[in-house]
């Protein structure tokens, strides 16, 4: 006959109060999912645990069976309206966040509330499918400790256990697994990518480099202060006017819109023996969820799972969907594409018959007055910047023609308005030219010794194409507001009441407000290089920096396996040692002794004799033994209750024992 199982209630208060404590974890593993979820998902699991808190307070009814199937299948049914799958991470995280509270709506058992406690851990887990920052991190070892917490309570056993006691035995726990946890991420194999990986369900907040560039596109990122990558050199970084970091490059022109032509794979440009304008670094690359990598203009190596397109930028063969980790060596002096083939010229030429015809006009009459190209683009340039054009955020908007009504009516613009008023300008002189979208600057931050490149330094610039010169750079937004290019975006946009309040707030708050950024980000750059994408070559690295050189996966899972022994080890020891049984009193190990001796010849001790009453019991039924059994219990007598431990009685007391012979 099967016994039902006993209700959570039914237990002893140690018991009963632990499902308070369960309810409590969950709430606290469920918070930052108000960040990530709909409201009403989150709203519908606090209110299952307050019902649930509230039937073990007696003040509600548990529901019935019914009411949980009908909330079951409601809560499916909207997660489905909602995202049109069960699937993906917003769905999969909603679904488990609902069932976890409807679950603990129906915990009647010590078997449901353990089951509840295990969903909160994967409740925890999934906070950091959204967020992998250190805050993020912090609030989960938090909510781990909680729910080890209720856990250690839930199995405190019939006696009501102190809340001091609940927490103190989940920290020990928590601190005897960071060893081991330390060794598992060091040590256990990595490979080239995620161990796992889910549908993505959107991109939003995702901020980056389009796959095209029309008017407004570039300056849109200038609202994000968020990283964009970091780099590390191995020597000084190259100076101001030098870091532009390449990305995709654009060829075809619609008369509003640039976009990338076909991307054809190149082999990468040969690493010559001559170093001098060789710049090697690491680039630590926030996801963008586009598939472009960005390198120091001009990338002559390939990183692992990447090519090199014809226009000489890297593209990685999926998406950046998590932070990468790569380095690269590029040089500033290399001819790009030395002979331009007649198809690549053409692409390079092209323009749309209708678009920009006074630009073209123009193009045409500077063509007529300069024969040298040379001279042409410096006129152009000459134009910029004699001409009262302004470097803004926020310029007039361009409903006709761009180029035409930027170049001569508006007049003002960001850089991808005179990148691409300057190329169209080119082309129609019969110069080839493109355009080049990145990155451009950066703010070295000296307390971690790397380059921090924002979204807001996103830029575009030109490239012209030059007899035995090959592809060339040319700046146009240089011309218009050259501390643009040598101080940054921040002091080029410091007037503009359209700047974002970012770019306010630093300029007003001046030093105090820079040097906590920079200290703060150096915190997020070794988070982001050590923890989030620590991969084969920065286990590698460390591998050899510990003087293990480079061990394969046996050696790797050798090593893992030998440090956690030694790990466990120790703390068996140490268990040992704390538990160890307290250590005999030699008194009463020669005591025994004496009573075993006597037991042998039929005088047995009663448990309640004490010694002096058993000595005069053995002197009336053995009269012979009567004087050294005095001795050696008045000795004993003394010794026990005397004023301290005398080492020399002690041994008398041993050689009165050994008189004894019955």
């Amino acid at each position: 006959m099967s016994v039902a199982p006993m209700r959570l209630e039914d237990r002893l208060p140690a018991r009963s109060g632990a499902l308070l404590w369960v309810i409590a974890a969950i709430g606290v593993a469920i918070v930052p999912h108000l960040f990530n979820q709909p409201v009403w998902v989150v709203l519908t699991t606090v209110l299952a645990l307050a019902w649930r808190g509230g039937v073990h307070l007696g003040r509600l009814p548990m529901p019935s069976r019914w009411i949980l199937v009908l909330l079951t299948i409601l809560m499916t049914g909207l997660v489905l309206g909602r995202y049109g799958t069960l699937f993906g991470r917003d769905a999969g995280v909603a679904l488990l966040v609902l069932m976890t509270g409807l679950k603990l709506l129906e915990t009647r058992t010590y078997r449901d509330a353990m089951l509840v406690v295990f969903l909160g851990y994967f409740v925890i887990i999934t906070n950091f499918f959204y967020s992998q920052e250190i805050p993020a991190a912090l609030y989960m070892l938090v909510a781990v400790f909680a729910t080890t917490a209720a856990l250690v309570r839930l199995n405190a056993g019939e006696g009501v256990q102190p809340a001091r006691e609940s927490f103190g035995l989940a920290g020990l726990m928590l601190g005897q697994a960071v060893p081991v946890m330390i060794i598992l991420f060091l040590l256990f194999p990595r490979l080239p990518g995620p161990l796992w990986g889910m549908p993505q369900d959107s991109t939003t907040g995702v901020t980056g480099l389009s796959d095209s560039m029309s008017p407004g596109s570039i300056s849109e990122l200038l609202q994000s202060d968020a990283p964009a990558f970091r780099v590390s050199f191995t020597d000084e970084p190259p100076a101001p006017a030098q870091r532009y970091w390449r990305g995709p490059v654009f060829a075809h022109f619609d008369g509003r819109t640039w976009r990338a032509g076909r991307e054809t794979e190149i082999d990468a440009l040969p690493l010559l023996p001559d170093t001098d304008g060789m710049v090697t670094y690491t680039l630590n690359l926030e996801p963008h969820e586009r598939r472009w990598l960005l390198a120091l203009d001009v990338p002559v190596a390939v990183p692992p799972d990447a090519r090199m397109t014809e226009d000489h930028y890297l593209v990685a063969d999926r998406p950046v969907r998590r932070l990468v980790q790569y380095s690269l060596a590029s040089r500033t002096d290399l001819i790009l594409e030395p002979e331009l083939s007649e198809a690549r010229r053409r692409q390079a030429l092209s323009l749309p018959a209708r678009a920009a015809p006074r630009a073209q006009a123009l193009a045409q009459a500077w063509r007529a007055q300069h024969e040298e190209d040379d001279t042409l683009i410096q006129a152009a340039l000459r134009h910029f910047n004699e001409e009262p054009f302004f470097y803004t955020l926020s310029p007039p908007r361009l409903e006709r023609d761009p180029v035409d009504q930027f170049l001569f009516e508006a007049r003002a613009g960001f850089c991808e308005h005179y990148a691409s008023a300057f190329v169209v300008l080119m082309r129609a002189a019969g110069i080839p030219a493109r355009v080049v979208t990145g990155y451009q600057g950066g703010e070295y931050n000296r307390l971690g010794n790397y380059l921090l490149v924002r979204q807001s330094d996103a830029h575009a610039w030109a490239e012209v194409w030059l007899e035995g010169r090959g592809w060339v750079r040319v700046d146009p937004t240089a011309a218009v507001a050259p501390e643009r290019i040598e101080q940054g975006i921040r002091i080029a946009l410091s007037g503009d009441l359209g700047a974002p309040d970012f770019i306010r707030r630093s300029l007003d708050w001046g030093m105090v407000r820079l040097q906590w950024e920079l200290w703060r980000d150096s915190i997020d750059y070794y988070w982001s290089g050590w923890v989030l994408a620590f991969g084969p070559e920065r286990q590698e690295e460390l591998l050899e920096r510990l003087g293990l050189g480079r061990l394969d996966w046996r050696g790797m899972i050798t090593l893992m396996v030998v440090l956690i022994g030694a790990v466990v080890l120790v703390f068996a020891a140490v268990f040992l040692w704390r538990n160890r049984l307290p250590v005999a009193d030699p008194l009463a190990v020669v005591y025994r002794r004496f009573c075993r001796r006597l037991a042998r010849a039929g005088l047995t001790r009663a448990p309640h004799e004490p010694p002096m009453d058993f000595a005069r019991r053995i002197a009336r039924e053995r009269p012979d033994l009567a004087e050294p059994v005095a001795a050696f219990t008045r000795e004993y007598v003394a010794l026990r209750y005397g004023a301290g431990p005398d080492p020399e009685r002690f041994g008398q007391l041993r050689g009165l024992l050994r008189r004894i012979n019955p």
